[in-house]
């Protein structure tokens, strides 16, 4: 049994417009779901992707207002990393600086060059420029919204690349990636190891990188981190087998949670990490189009009865226009 690499991240803000500006129009990706936490429907949940909203390119966001930062430290994603073309690095420099964002110098990582920043609440985003980008998936020109997006198709993100945990004791959660979930160990470099699951169906396998951080503190979840990370399965059927190698393991598993756009289980390593294993289908066109993916408030079933009340208790918010971004 072998997970598929990276389904989506869930991350926290506080501040529904910032992020939405910074990821769409500094970032150029698609907002492709506008919905909810279904736990508490008074509050939004982001879903930004590729143009098509693919699995493996998906960063979402629970939205608390007014959240205060979190803590950087141990036993938590601490960076997310988009893949973007070779030879791209150059121009995400120069957009990065057009837009303020500050950036640390290129680096060099496992020979791939690194561009590391933080989001406008701190959480660290890295590009990683490789020659494995996925190709893009169809004519993007034939999405109205879409061929706005400020990034020309040659340096546009297509999926992530990879993450990073950092991690207090290492060894329980290197067995928990090789011995449970069927990543391989394929190299190191300081204190950095890098694992990858095989990937499938064409998509990328995602490297999963432990960074061994022994003397610090332990992260506090809020504005700025991630909240947990989910690994893709092909269908309910892979799933339900994975409940019961997990139990088989000794880790303790949610029940089969309905995402409407995938099936969730979850748990957590321990290290502190909440993972969660999400279902490709149904996928976020199960209740828009391509086209229309993110244009409206898209609400569960159970709540649609509730709409204006819930409507009235979220935030105005202005949707991505192209014009904001400076030209490059």
């Amino acid at each position: 049994m072998k997970t598929h690499g990276l389904h989506h991240v869930t991350a926290i803000t506080g501040d529904a417009q910032r992020n939405l500006d910074f990821y769409t129009q500094v970032l150029g990706l698609r907002l492709v779901k506008k919905t909810v936490n279904f736990d508490d429907p008074s509050s939004y949940h982001f879903y930004f992707g590729d143009a098509f909203g693919t699995p493996g390119s998906i960063l979402t966001f629970f939205v608390i207002p007014g959240a205060r930062p979190g803590t950087r430290g141990t036993g938590e994603i601490s960076a997310t990393a988009y893949a973007i073309p070779g030879g791209s690095t150059g121009y995400w420099v120069e957009r990065l600086k057009a837009y303020g964002v500050l950036t640390e110098s290129i680096s060099t990582r496992f020979g791939e060059e690194v561009i590391r920043l933080a989001d406008p609440e701190g959480m660290i985003i890295e590009l990683i420029a490789t020659d494995k980008v996925p190709a893009p998936q169809g004519d993007r020109s034939a999405i109205p919204q879409w061929a706005e997006n400020p990034v020309p198709v040659e340096h546009e993100i297509r999926s992530f690349h990879s993450v990073t945990a950092s991690i207090g004791r290492v060894p329980s959660t290197t067995r928990l990636l090789t011995d449970v979930l069927g990543y391989k160990l394929v190299g190191e470099e300081s204190e950095r190891t890098r694992y990858t699951a095989p990937g499938t169906d064409g998509l990328p396998g995602h490297p999963f990188d432990v960074l061994a951080t022994p003397g610090m503190q332990r992260g506090r979840q809020s504005a700025g981190s991630v909240h947990h990370v989910a690994l893709r399965l092909k269908d309910d059927a892979e799933q339900q087998a994975w409940l019961s190698r997990l139990a088989s393991n000794g880790y303790r598993t949610s029940p089969v949670m309905d995402r409407m756009y995938f099936h969730s289980i979850y748990f957590r390593d321990h290290s502190g990490i909440l993972f969660e294993l999400a279902t490709n289908p149904p996928g976020f066109t199960h209740d828009e189009t391509v086209e229309t993916l993110g244009t409206t408030l898209r609400l569960p079933p159970g709540l649609e009865g509730a709409r204006r009340q819930i409507e009235g208790m979220l935030p105005p918010i202005t949707p991505f226009v192209s014009e904001v971004a400076p030209a490059l």
